[in-house]
């Protein structure tokens, strides 16, 4: 289903500055989002990035800044709004709830998002969108939506389909890194969308990590696994080599 998006973008620099991160201001149907790109070169293939139920903070930027090392342009999505970092439980399942509730709206500031991220000089043709915990689960909202994306990966994300929905139009393929310890995403989750994906015959690659909680690539949290952080994200980087 298609959602007319309307996009102006304000850009804290008049050009981006190449090989250094920028906070960008732009507008997807009126209301103003902060992202950040970073990029050692123009047309370098895009990475979308979204962010968990913290809105985009220094993890998301961190993990970007670890990308553009790797050769990758990369926007880190804002989904809540400019100055909306919510810190208190409440806040978070207010933000994300509103955004569950309301699938044309969140499709519609990924759309606008990705297409800042083209503006700000990352090639859209060659592109994968990638997210943590929510942001994972936005992710596959977007893969839903028929966005034209060669990757689609989510880390510790939700995987639930919304009723009505499905992944008939999805396009590239669908990568899900998974804890098998996650009490907030079950193994019955992860199961259910592999059987969704492999029956509408989406190419897709779904890995679990043993004894692994919900959140466990979160630097710094104890929830954080190193090793299971360190053998996702190795596989990730392999599976941007290989498509992008």
């Amino acid at each position: 289903m298609k959602t007319a998006v309307m996009v102006i973008s304000i850009m804290i620099v008049a050009l981006p500055a190449f090989g250094a991160g920028n906070n960008v201001t732009y507008k997807v149907n009126g209301q103003d989002y902060e992202g950040y790109f970073v990029s050692q070169k123009e047309g370098a293939p895009l990475i979308m990035l979204i962010h968990d139920w913290d809105g985009l903070t220094d993890y998301e930027i961190k993990r970007a800044q670890m990308l553009s090392e790797l050769g990758y342009a990369v926007f880190a999505a804002d989904l809540f709004g400019k100055g909306v970092r919510p810190t208190e439980v409440k806040d978070k399942k207010q933000h994300t709830g509103e955004l569950y509730k309301d699938r044309q709206k969140m499709r519609s500031i990924l759309q606008g998002s990705f297409e800042e991220g083209v503006k700000q000089g990352g090639d859209g043709s060659n592109a994968v969108v990638f997210g943590y915990c929510f942001g994972g689960a936005a992710v596959l909202e977007m893969a839903r939506s028929g966005a034209d994306a060669k990757g689609f990966v989510t880390f510790h994300g939700g995987l639930s389909t919304p009723e009505g929905q499905d992944y008939t139009n999805a396009k590239g393929t669908i990568l899900v890194f998974h804890g098998s310890a996650d009490t907030a995403i079950s193994l019955d989750d992860f199961a259910e969308l592999g059987t969704e994906l492999e029956e509408e015959g989406i190419k897709h690659e779904m890995v679990t990590y043993s004894q692994t909680p919900h959140a466990f690539t979160v630097f710094g949290s104890e929830r954080y696994r190193e090793e299971a952080d360190k053998q996702s994200w190795k596989r990730f980087t392999e599976f941007l080599q290989t498509t992008l």
